[in-house]
C-alpha cells in the first residue's frame, strides 16, 4: 500500500524556478534510494536526480548546477529544487522510491503519478 504523492509542477517562464515534492506513505521499513525522472513527449523516461540512503547524489548532465535534490528522512519526502529552468526541461516529472518492506523483503519499487512542468514564455 505504499504510495507516492507528488506536487509542485506548473507553468513557469524560462529562467524561473519550481520546487517539486514527493511524499511516501504506507508500510516502509527503510528506503534505499529516492529519485526523480522525467519524460517529454516522444522521449524516453530519463533519470534527473537521485539520492541514496548514504546521502550520495547524482544528476543528469543536463541539470547539473541548476537542480538540487534533497530529502527529509523523517517525513519520507524528497524534493527537487529546479532553478534556471529552460524550455527543454518541459516534461512530466515522476518520483521513484526503492524501498525495503522488511529486513528480509528488499528492493521494492513504487512510482508517483507524475507532475507536469511546463517552461514557456
Amino acid at each position: 500500500q505504499v504510495q507516492l504523492v507528488e506536487s509542485g509542477g506548473g507553468l513557469v517562464q524560462p529562467g524561473g524556478s519550481l520546487r517539486l515534492s514527493c511524499a511516501a506513505s504506507g508500510r516502509i521499513f527503510s528506503i534505499n534510494a529516492m529519485g526523480w525522472y522525467r519524460q517529454a513527449p516522444g522521449r524516453e523516461r530519463e533519470l534527473v536526480a537521485a539520492s541514496t540512503r548514504g546521502g550520495n547524489k547524482n544528476y543528469a548532465d543536463s541539470v547539473k548546477g541548476r537542480f538540487t535534490i534533497s530529502r527529509d528522512n523523517a517525513k519520507n519526502t524528497v524534493y527537487l529544487q529546479m532553478n534556471s529552468l529552460k524550455p527543454e526541461d518541459t516534461a512530466v516529472y515522476y518520483c521513484n522510491v526503492d524501498y525495503n518492506l522488511s529486513r528480509w523483503t528488499r528492493h521494492l519499487e513504487v512510482w508517483g503519478q507524475g507532475t507536469l512542468v511546463t517552461v514557456s514564455s
